[in-house]
């Protein structure tokens, strides 16, 4: 199973003693054991940890139907939503659908004019489709793209507008009447799973299927990975150790975790990795900073940083195996001062830059090492689960709640006071 996840602290060994990692994590056992029970005192928001309940046949089925058509007809497919809504589908459709015969199109996800203006200028003269993703439907991004997208659609297409539109969203919400009342499809955003934990729900799966991910492959690898964390021993479990060796940090001074890797494949995936480890960790004055650095590019911009800097960073590299060598570095004649990489492959290249990057930072600061498999929907899978699974760990660790996120809250609640919202 080559999507499985290893932790190595090789590259953290003068900042952090590999014992010390094992006995913390022996320490918090007992949250492998709440893992199995699907965390019952969190009932209501583990239900991502039931793969699947909600993902199951019918429901699969039906997504793949659905995307079937939807590829037969439109040009352009958007994904209205924002933040846990588009993360992870996002995540896993610019990584591996390089090669797009529908284009796919990002709104609700900000209130620029220029954004929507761009937007509307790209869906002229195509057949397009449109799936708004909102829970509760409430948020005010998505709320206002769904205005006026729906709009341009049933002034273009007249009543045919009706059928290329679905919503995902709670059932008996308010978008689910909508639903009912104008004929849309409806899919579910179970009101057992938060935004940044919906990845294998109809939230993240539905934009996955029309955009041809295999989706029965991604939930494969999510399930393999639970079944492995959840029947590992806790000295030896990868999400258990990821969790006690970056909380062992926290308490030593470190304030800012760094995620970094050398496959440009994963920028997406690093937004939803920020937006899981920071709404769940960051609050009650506590969690480490989530960052991302995309190499070998911005090694040019934060390798100095990172090096010689302020002490107060961890860094962990999430490295995947490569899916090809590349081509290789042939001599053509020209003196061009690069003869020493004559008969190399840019998997040389990659690896040379990734491994030179560990040795160096590690002198200055601590560096942890995941290492996965090739991208693919079933790593994909695996990469979720096991982040999610490391998160709640990680906040249980540190006495926090994974699953609220009061301080959004309390922002939204002002900004709908600024734009008059009653309630």
């Amino acid at each position: 199973m080559s999507e499985l996840i290893t932790l190595s602290t090789q590259y953290a060994k003068n900042f952090l003693d590999e014992a010390a990692v094992r006995e913390r994590a022996g320490a918090y056992a007992h949250l492998i054991d709440e893992a199995r029970a699907g965390f019952l005192n969190d009932w209501d928001s583990a239900g991502w940890m039931r793969l699947f309940e909600h993902a199951n046949e019918a429901s699969i089925r039906r997504m793949e139907e659905k995307a079937a058509e939807i590829r037969r007809e439109a040009d352009a497919f958007i994904l209205i939503g924002v933040g846990g809504s588009n993360n992870a589908a996002r995540s896993v459709i610019e990584a591996l659908v390089p090669d797009r015969t529908v284009e796919i199109l990002y709104a609700g996800n900000t209130t620029a004019p220029s954004a929507i203006e761009r937007l509307l200028r790209r869906m002229e003269g195509k057949s397009v489709f449109i799936d708004i993703i909102a829970k509760n439907f409430e948020t005010l991004e998505p709320g206002a793209a769904f205005r006026v997208l729906r709009r341009y659609l049933y002034e273009t297409y007249g009543t045919d507008a009706a059928r290329r539109i679905m919503a995902t969203g709670t059932p008996d919400s308010r978008l689910h009447r909508l639903c009912r009342e104008n004929g849309w499809d409806f899919f579910t955003f179970p009101e057992t799973v938060g935004g940044r934990y919906s990845a294998f729900t109809e939230v993240g799966l539905m934009p996955m299927a029309v955009m041809g991910v295999d989706i029965r492959a991604l939930l494969g690898g999510a399930e393999r990975m639970q079944r492995h964390i959840l029947s590992a021993a806790a000295e030896e479990n990868p999400a258990l150790l990821y969790a006690a060796a970056r909380t062992l940090l926290y308490e030593r001074g470190y304030r800012a975790e760094m995620l970094t890797f050398f496959e440009p494949r994963l920028a997406w995936f690093s937004k939803w990795w920020i937006q899981l480890f920071g709404e769940s960790e960051g609050k009650d004055g506590r969690g480490l900073l989530p960052l991302s650095c995309e190499c070998s590019e911005e090694l040019h911009s934060m390798g100095q940083f990172l090096q010689q800097g302020s002490e107060t960073v961890l860094e962990t590299f999430l490295c995947t195996a490569e899916n090809s060598d590349g081509p290789s570095l042939m001599p053509d004649g020209v003196d061009d001062g690069f003869a020493y990489l004559d008969g190399k492959r840019f998997a040389d290249l990659n690896a040379a830059a990734l491994g030179a990057s560990m040795r160096a930072h590690s002198g200055h600061l601590p560096c942890l090492q995941l290492r996965t498999g090739a991208c693919s929907e079933e790593t994909f899978g695996a990469l979720f689960q096991f982040f999610m699974l490391a998160c709640v760990f990680s906040c249980r660790m540190a006495g926090v709640n994974p699953f609220d996120q009061p301080g959004v809250e309390a922002y939204k609640r002002s900004m709908f006071r600024a734009l008059g919202k009653e309630g």
